[in-house]
């Protein structure tokens, strides 16, 4: 038995509508690369902290217990992603989520983990 189709096309229509709305290369690759960065567990759990509030690079290392310096590295691979944003205030930098669809995306997978998880 295959799995796989016999038969090169049965509904060219079909084919054609799907085609027509398929995703740019760009954007297939740029998501990709999003999920890419997303699959990283201190990253995730970097951009989990920062859906409860924004944070500083110290706090954020408190919290995750790791050294400034892994936080700083993962905050520039989030940030070169813009899955996250900074501001100054004074001689502190504050981390936040750059947008909902951040939120959204943890949202989404958090959900699809649990109910994967065997019971």
């Amino acid at each position: 038995m295959h799995d796989t189709c016999e038969i090169v096309c049965i509904n060219k229509d079909a084919v054609d509508r799907v085609r027509s709305h398929m995703l740019s290369q760009q954007l297939v690759v740029d998501t990709a690369d999003t999920f890419k960065v997303l699959g990283d567990p201190t990253r995730l759990r970097l951009l989990y902290a920062l859906t409860q509030r924004d944070l500083c690079v110290c706090d954020l290392s408190a919290v995750l217990g790791m050294t400034q310096s892994a936080i700083s590295h993962q905050l520039r691979v989030l940030r070169g992603a813009r899955l996250v944003k900074y501001q100054k205030v004074g001689k502190v930098v504050y981390y936040s989520l750059a947008d909902n669809h951040v939120v959204q995306l943890l949202d989404i997978g958090v959900a699809h983990a649990r109910e994967s998880q065997p019971r």
